[in-house]
């Protein structure tokens, strides 16, 4: 999966997804290939995979952005 917009970046980051079911949860990895920074988020499996990229997405954009003000 690509992200990114042309005003906010350049050009597209290729993210990977990993999914581990632990009990009634699942977590969700997510991993900038680039830089190799990583983020994960914990859900409920019943809102879906969609759902849950998309959340651990928007948790990877906002460390990136985070990373680069600093």
């Amino acid at each position: 999966m690509t992200f990114g917009d042309d005003a906010a970046m350049p050009e597209p980051r290729e993210v990977i997804f990993e999914f581990h079911r632990i009990g009634n949860a699942v977590k969700v990895s997510a991993v900038e290939v680039g830089s190799g920074v990583e983020v994960s988020i914990v859900g409920d499996p019943a809102v879906g995979e969609t759902a849950l990229k998309r959340l651990a997405l928007r948790k990877l954009e906002y460390v990136l952005a985070k990373r680069r003000e600093s």
